[in-house]
Protein backbone atom coordinates (compact mmCIF):
# COMPACT_ATOMS: atom_id res chain seq x y z
CA UNK A 1 0.00 0.00 0.00
CA UNK A 2 1.22 3.29 -1.05
CA UNK A 3 2.61 5.11 1.96
CA UNK A 4 0.81 9.16 1.86
CA UNK A 5 0.86 12.09 3.53
CA UNK A 6 -1.63 14.45 3.68
CA UNK A 7 -0.99 18.10 2.51
CA UNK A 8 -4.59 20.51 3.11
CA UNK A 9 -6.83 18.63 1.08
CA UNK A 10 -3.71 16.56 -1.03
CA UNK A 11 -3.07 12.70 -0.13
CA UNK A 12 0.71 12.78 -1.54
CA UNK A 13 2.98 9.80 -2.10
CA UNK A 14 5.44 9.99 0.45
CA UNK A 15 8.29 10.20 -1.62
CA UNK A 16 6.78 12.69 -4.04
CA UNK A 17 6.50 14.62 -0.60
CA UNK A 18 10.02 14.31 0.85
CA UNK A 19 11.58 15.28 -2.60
CA UNK A 20 9.95 18.42 -2.85
CA UNK A 21 10.54 19.14 0.35
CA UNK A 22 14.36 18.05 1.13
CA UNK A 23 15.35 18.64 -2.13
CA UNK A 24 13.26 20.81 -4.62
CA UNK A 25 12.34 23.67 -2.60
CA UNK A 26 15.07 24.51 -0.27
CA UNK A 27 16.62 27.69 -1.77
CA UNK A 28 13.99 28.96 -3.78
CA UNK A 29 12.53 30.56 -0.75
CA UNK A 30 8.84 29.17 -0.44
CA UNK A 31 7.92 27.26 2.50
CA UNK A 32 6.76 23.38 2.30
CA UNK A 33 3.83 24.69 3.82
CA UNK A 34 2.93 27.67 0.86
CA UNK A 35 3.95 25.21 -1.72
CA UNK A 36 1.25 22.44 -0.66
CA UNK A 37 -1.17 24.92 0.23
CA UNK A 38 -1.01 26.71 -3.50
CA UNK A 39 -0.48 23.21 -5.25
CA UNK A 40 -3.64 22.03 -3.14
CA UNK A 41 -5.79 25.37 -4.12
CA UNK A 42 -4.52 24.38 -7.86
CA UNK A 43 -5.62 21.13 -7.55
CA UNK A 44 -9.34 21.22 -6.43
CA UNK A 45 -9.98 24.52 -8.65
CA UNK A 46 -8.53 23.06 -12.20
CA UNK A 47 -9.04 19.35 -11.91
CA UNK A 48 -13.13 19.59 -11.41
CA UNK A 49 -12.76 22.22 -14.76
CA UNK A 50 -10.56 19.26 -16.43
CA UNK A 51 -13.02 16.71 -15.89
CA UNK A 52 -15.54 18.80 -17.29
CA UNK A 53 -13.59 19.43 -20.39
CA UNK A 54 -12.46 15.32 -20.75
CA UNK A 55 -16.31 14.60 -20.58
CA UNK A 56 -17.37 17.60 -23.16
CA UNK A 57 -14.39 16.05 -25.25
CA UNK A 58 -15.66 12.60 -24.86
CA UNK A 59 -19.43 13.54 -25.80
CA UNK A 60 -18.24 15.27 -28.87
CA UNK A 61 -16.61 12.06 -30.40
CA UNK A 62 -19.50 10.28 -29.22
CA UNK A 63 -21.99 12.40 -31.45
CA UNK A 64 -19.45 12.61 -34.41
CA UNK A 65 -18.80 8.64 -34.22
CA UNK A 66 -22.59 8.25 -34.48
CA UNK A 67 -22.85 10.41 -37.61
CA UNK A 68 -19.95 8.72 -39.33
CA UNK A 69 -22.11 5.28 -38.57
CA UNK A 70 -25.37 6.65 -39.44
CA UNK A 71 -23.63 8.10 -42.89
CA UNK A 72 -20.68 5.05 -43.94
CA UNK A 73 -22.80 4.14 -46.85
CA UNK A 74 -23.17 7.75 -47.82
CA UNK A 75 -20.25 9.82 -49.81
CA UNK A 76 -18.90 12.90 -47.66
CA UNK A 77 -20.90 15.93 -48.33
CA UNK A 78 -18.27 18.48 -46.95
CA UNK A 79 -20.71 21.17 -46.55
CA UNK A 80 -23.03 19.02 -44.65
CA UNK A 81 -20.66 17.70 -42.80
CA UNK A 82 -19.28 20.99 -41.37
CA UNK A 83 -22.53 22.08 -40.27
CA UNK A 84 -23.06 19.01 -38.41
CA UNK A 85 -19.63 19.75 -36.70
CA UNK A 86 -21.08 23.47 -36.24
CA UNK A 87 -24.39 22.04 -34.60
CA UNK A 88 -22.41 19.75 -31.99
CA UNK A 89 -20.23 22.83 -30.90
CA UNK A 90 -17.16 20.79 -32.41
CA UNK A 91 -16.86 23.94 -34.56
CA UNK A 92 -17.48 27.85 -33.28
CA UNK A 93 -17.89 30.89 -34.94
CA UNK A 94 -14.31 32.53 -35.82
CA UNK A 95 -13.13 35.13 -34.11
CA UNK A 96 -12.09 38.87 -35.00
CA UNK A 97 -8.56 39.83 -35.78
CA UNK A 98 -5.67 39.74 -33.47
CA UNK A 99 -2.27 40.34 -32.77
CA UNK A 100 0.09 39.10 -30.07
CA UNK A 101 3.48 40.22 -29.09
CA UNK A 102 6.31 38.65 -27.49
CA UNK A 103 9.44 39.14 -25.22
CA UNK A 104 12.40 38.15 -23.67
CA UNK A 105 12.21 35.07 -25.74
CA UNK A 106 15.69 32.90 -25.96
CA UNK A 107 17.80 33.24 -29.51
CA UNK A 108 17.74 30.03 -29.86
CA UNK A 109 14.36 29.49 -30.83
CA UNK A 110 13.74 33.21 -31.93
CA UNK A 111 16.87 33.56 -34.42
CA UNK A 112 19.16 30.92 -34.45
CA UNK A 113 18.21 28.00 -36.72
CA UNK A 114 19.77 24.51 -35.45
CA UNK A 115 18.90 20.68 -34.79
CA UNK A 116 16.58 19.87 -31.48
CA UNK A 117 17.20 16.62 -29.76
CA UNK A 118 14.53 14.94 -27.69
CA UNK A 119 15.68 12.75 -24.93
CA UNK A 120 14.06 10.90 -21.99
CA UNK A 121 14.63 12.85 -19.29
CA UNK A 122 14.49 9.28 -16.31
CA UNK A 123 17.76 8.90 -17.99
CA UNK A 124 20.72 11.33 -16.83
CA UNK A 125 22.92 10.15 -19.09
CA UNK A 126 21.00 10.65 -22.11
CA UNK A 127 19.92 13.76 -20.89
CA UNK A 128 23.41 14.95 -20.60
CA UNK A 129 24.93 13.95 -23.25
CA UNK A 130 21.78 15.82 -25.17
CA UNK A 131 22.45 19.02 -23.21
CA UNK A 132 26.20 18.83 -24.38
CA UNK A 133 25.21 18.13 -27.73
CA UNK A 134 25.16 22.25 -28.40
CA UNK A 135 29.19 21.50 -29.37
CA UNK A 136 30.32 18.45 -30.70
CA UNK A 137 33.48 17.52 -32.24
CA UNK A 138 33.41 17.57 -36.35
CA UNK A 139 36.83 15.30 -36.24
CA UNK A 140 34.68 12.92 -34.29
CA UNK A 141 31.68 12.55 -35.76
CA UNK A 142 32.76 12.43 -38.90
CA UNK A 143 35.36 9.42 -38.24
CA UNK A 144 32.71 7.82 -36.42
CA UNK A 145 30.07 7.69 -39.17
CA UNK A 146 29.08 6.58 -42.79
CA UNK A 147 29.98 10.44 -43.85
CA UNK A 148 33.43 9.20 -45.00
CA UNK A 149 33.53 6.26 -47.08
CA UNK A 150 34.80 3.08 -45.63
CA UNK A 151 36.68 2.35 -48.77
CA UNK A 152 40.50 2.32 -49.84
CA UNK A 153 42.13 1.56 -46.66
CA UNK A 154 39.48 4.26 -44.45
CA UNK A 155 37.73 1.37 -42.50
CA UNK A 156 36.99 2.41 -39.22
CA UNK A 157 39.30 0.16 -36.81
CA UNK A 158 39.87 -0.61 -33.38
CA UNK A 159 42.49 1.71 -33.44
CA UNK A 160 42.99 5.00 -35.01
CA UNK A 161 43.44 4.68 -38.71
CA UNK A 162 45.51 7.26 -39.99
CA UNK A 163 44.00 7.08 -43.75
CA UNK A 164 40.44 7.42 -42.77
CA UNK A 165 41.97 10.33 -40.23
CA UNK A 166 43.30 12.21 -43.04
CA UNK A 167 39.90 11.92 -45.32
CA UNK A 168 38.11 13.39 -41.99
CA UNK A 169 40.73 16.42 -41.72
CA UNK A 170 40.56 17.04 -45.53
CA UNK A 171 36.69 17.44 -45.43
CA UNK A 172 36.71 19.63 -42.53
CA UNK A 173 39.01 21.75 -44.38
CA UNK A 174 36.79 21.90 -47.55
CA UNK A 175 33.80 22.44 -44.97
CA UNK A 176 35.57 25.82 -43.53
CA UNK A 177 36.14 27.13 -47.22
CA UNK A 178 32.57 26.36 -47.99
CA UNK A 179 31.87 28.05 -44.72
CA UNK A 180 34.30 31.01 -43.77
CA UNK A 181 36.40 31.02 -46.88
CA UNK A 182 39.69 32.73 -47.18
CA UNK A 183 40.88 36.03 -49.52
CA UNK A 184 43.33 33.77 -50.74
CA UNK A 185 44.06 30.20 -50.91
CA UNK A 186 42.26 27.31 -48.65
CA UNK A 187 42.33 26.60 -45.32
CA UNK A 188 44.28 23.54 -46.39
CA UNK A 189 47.26 25.60 -47.07
CA UNK A 190 47.05 27.42 -43.49
CA UNK A 191 50.56 27.01 -41.70
CA UNK A 192 49.58 29.03 -38.32
CA UNK A 193 46.12 30.89 -37.95
CA UNK A 194 46.87 34.53 -35.74
CA UNK A 195 44.80 37.48 -34.33
CA UNK A 196 45.53 40.72 -35.81
CA UNK A 197 43.75 44.28 -35.32
CA UNK A 198 40.80 42.54 -34.05
CA UNK A 199 40.90 40.10 -37.60
CA UNK A 200 41.61 36.87 -38.65
CA UNK A 201 45.31 36.33 -40.21
CA UNK A 202 46.34 33.04 -41.91
CA UNK A 203 49.71 32.17 -42.83
CA UNK A 204 49.95 30.07 -46.08
CA UNK A 205 52.66 27.47 -46.80
CA UNK A 206 53.94 30.01 -49.37
CA UNK A 207 54.46 32.58 -47.14
CA UNK A 208 51.62 35.12 -47.66
CA UNK A 209 49.41 35.57 -45.59
CA UNK A 210 45.50 36.39 -45.50
CA UNK A 211 42.45 36.82 -43.92
CA UNK A 212 38.67 36.01 -44.24
CA UNK A 213 36.88 36.77 -46.95
CA UNK A 214 34.03 37.81 -45.05
CA UNK A 215 35.93 39.24 -42.24
CA UNK A 216 32.66 39.75 -40.21
CA UNK A 217 32.86 35.83 -39.70
CA UNK A 218 35.45 36.03 -37.51
CA UNK A 219 34.05 35.86 -34.08
CA UNK A 220 36.76 35.35 -31.53
CA UNK A 221 39.70 33.76 -30.53
CA UNK A 222 41.34 32.39 -27.05
CA UNK A 223 44.67 32.55 -25.77
CA UNK A 224 47.81 35.12 -27.42
CA UNK A 225 46.46 36.83 -30.26
CA UNK A 226 50.17 35.89 -32.03
CA UNK A 227 49.04 32.15 -31.18
CA UNK A 228 45.96 31.68 -29.97
CA UNK A 229 44.34 28.27 -28.62
CA UNK A 230 41.09 28.72 -30.70
CA UNK A 231 40.07 30.75 -33.41
CA UNK A 232 36.14 31.44 -33.39
CA UNK A 233 34.11 31.92 -36.44
CA UNK A 234 30.31 32.60 -36.90
CA UNK A 235 28.00 31.65 -39.66
CA UNK A 236 24.64 31.30 -40.46
CA UNK A 237 24.08 32.39 -36.28
CA UNK A 238 26.29 29.12 -35.63
CA UNK A 239 29.43 29.04 -34.47
CA UNK A 240 32.90 27.10 -35.39
CA UNK A 241 35.59 26.89 -32.85
CA UNK A 242 39.28 26.17 -34.86
CA UNK A 243 40.97 24.07 -31.91
CA UNK A 244 44.40 24.56 -32.12
CA UNK A 245 47.22 22.55 -30.06
CA UNK A 246 50.66 21.35 -31.65
CA UNK A 247 51.38 19.39 -28.28
CA UNK A 248 48.50 16.87 -28.81
CA UNK A 249 49.13 13.86 -31.37
CA UNK A 250 45.99 15.11 -34.05
CA UNK A 251 47.88 18.72 -33.94
CA UNK A 252 50.97 17.89 -33.64
CA UNK A 253 50.86 16.36 -37.28
CA UNK A 254 48.46 18.96 -38.75
CA UNK A 255 50.37 22.25 -40.77
CA UNK A 256 48.39 25.07 -38.73
CA UNK A 257 48.18 22.72 -35.15
CA UNK A 258 44.55 22.01 -35.96
CA UNK A 259 43.41 19.17 -33.71
CA UNK A 260 39.88 19.81 -33.74
CA UNK A 261 36.82 21.48 -35.05
CA UNK A 262 34.22 22.15 -33.21
CA UNK A 263 31.28 22.90 -34.50
CA UNK A 264 27.38 24.51 -32.61
CA UNK A 265 25.18 21.99 -33.62
CA UNK A 266 21.89 20.79 -31.12
CA UNK A 267 20.38 24.42 -30.29
CA UNK A 268 17.37 23.16 -28.19
CA UNK A 269 16.82 20.02 -26.33
CA UNK A 270 13.16 18.53 -25.47
CA UNK A 271 13.76 16.73 -21.84
CA UNK A 272 10.35 14.87 -22.30
CA UNK A 273 8.00 13.39 -19.60
CA UNK A 274 6.06 12.32 -22.42
CA UNK A 275 6.70 10.40 -25.48
CA UNK A 276 9.86 8.88 -24.62
CA UNK A 277 9.48 7.35 -21.00
CA UNK A 278 6.97 5.69 -19.07
CA UNK A 279 5.92 7.27 -15.71
CA UNK A 280 3.14 6.06 -14.16
CA UNK A 281 3.92 6.43 -10.37
CA UNK A 282 5.23 8.40 -7.89
CA UNK A 283 8.67 6.63 -8.03
CA UNK A 284 9.04 7.32 -11.43
CA UNK A 285 8.23 10.67 -11.26
CA UNK A 286 10.78 11.60 -8.60
CA UNK A 287 13.26 10.07 -11.00
CA UNK A 288 12.67 12.43 -13.54
CA UNK A 289 11.88 15.76 -11.38
CA UNK A 290 15.15 14.81 -9.72
CA UNK A 291 17.59 14.73 -13.00
CA UNK A 292 15.23 17.72 -14.38
CA UNK A 293 16.03 19.60 -10.78
CA UNK A 294 19.78 18.58 -11.24
CA UNK A 295 20.00 20.16 -15.19
CA UNK A 296 18.21 23.37 -13.92
CA UNK A 297 20.73 23.39 -11.38
CA UNK A 298 23.82 22.39 -12.95
CA UNK A 299 24.82 19.79 -10.77
CA UNK A 300 23.30 16.60 -12.12
CA UNK A 301 26.05 13.85 -12.78
CA UNK A 302 26.10 10.69 -13.80
CA UNK A 303 28.65 7.62 -13.46
CA UNK A 304 29.13 5.00 -16.02
CA UNK A 305 31.03 2.27 -18.21
CA UNK A 306 32.17 2.70 -21.28
CA UNK A 307 34.87 0.99 -23.38
CA UNK A 308 35.91 -0.79 -20.79
CA UNK A 309 36.79 2.47 -18.00
CA UNK A 310 34.46 4.22 -15.96
CA UNK A 311 33.66 8.04 -17.24
CA UNK A 312 32.00 10.89 -14.99
CA UNK A 313 29.97 13.28 -17.01
CA UNK A 314 28.60 16.30 -16.03
CA UNK A 315 26.60 19.79 -18.04
CA UNK A 316 30.13 21.49 -20.20
CA UNK A 317 31.08 24.98 -18.65
CA UNK A 318 30.02 28.17 -20.61
CA UNK A 319 32.63 29.09 -23.00
CA UNK A 320 34.68 32.01 -23.02
CA UNK A 321 36.75 33.93 -25.76
CA UNK A 322 37.98 36.75 -26.31
CA UNK A 323 35.48 39.37 -29.32
CA UNK A 324 37.72 40.97 -32.12
CA UNK A 325 37.00 44.07 -29.81
CA UNK A 326 38.78 42.54 -26.98
CA UNK A 327 35.73 42.47 -24.94
CA UNK A 328 34.81 39.16 -23.07
CA UNK A 329 32.41 37.10 -25.46
CA UNK A 330 30.33 34.22 -23.09
CA UNK A 331 28.63 31.27 -25.24
CA UNK A 332 26.07 29.13 -23.58
CA UNK A 333 27.79 25.41 -22.87
CA UNK A 334 24.83 23.77 -23.34
CA UNK A 335 21.65 23.54 -25.47
CA UNK A 336 18.85 25.26 -24.52
CA UNK A 337 16.74 23.06 -22.60
CA UNK A 338 12.64 22.41 -23.07
CA UNK A 339 10.38 20.32 -20.70
CA UNK A 340 7.63 18.52 -22.33
CA UNK A 341 5.03 17.60 -20.05
CA UNK A 342 2.31 14.68 -19.95
CA UNK A 343 -0.97 16.20 -20.83
CA UNK A 344 -4.39 16.32 -18.88
CA UNK A 345 -5.82 13.58 -20.66
CA UNK A 346 -3.84 11.87 -18.00
CA UNK A 347 -3.96 11.13 -13.94
CA UNK A 348 -1.40 9.77 -12.08
CA UNK A 349 -2.06 8.11 -8.55
CA UNK A 350 1.29 10.24 -7.02
CA UNK A 351 -1.16 12.71 -5.74
CA UNK A 352 -4.77 11.85 -4.74
CA UNK A 353 -7.72 15.19 -3.72
CA UNK A 354 -9.86 15.29 -0.79
CA UNK A 355 -12.25 12.61 -2.86
CA UNK A 356 -9.52 10.53 -3.88
CA UNK A 357 -9.47 11.81 -7.69
CA UNK A 358 -6.33 10.93 -9.07
CA UNK A 359 -4.03 14.57 -9.84
CA UNK A 360 -4.06 15.82 -13.65
CA UNK A 361 -0.61 14.55 -14.57
CA UNK A 362 0.06 17.78 -16.63
CA UNK A 363 -0.88 19.81 -13.07
CA UNK A 364 1.70 17.17 -11.69
CA UNK A 365 4.54 17.67 -13.66
CA UNK A 366 4.31 21.86 -13.73
CA UNK A 367 4.30 22.07 -10.36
Amino acid sequence: MTDRVNAGGLQVDKELYDFINDEALPGTGIAPETFWSGFDGLVHDLAPRNRELLATRDELQTRIDAWYRENRDQPIDLAEYKTVLQEIGYLVPEGGDFTVDTANVDPEISAIAGPQLVVPVTNPRYALNAANARWGSLYDALYGTDAIPETDGAERTADYNKVRGDRVIAYVRRFLDATAPLADGSHAEVTAYAVANGTLAATLEDGRTTGLANPSLFAGHRGDAGAPSSVLLKNNGLHIDIVIDRAHPVGRDDKAGVRDVVVEAAMTTIMDLEDSVSTVDAGDKVVAYRNWLGLLKGDLTDRFEKGGRMVDRALNADRTYTAPDGSELALKGTSLMLIRNVGHLMTNPAILDRDGNEAPEGLLDAM
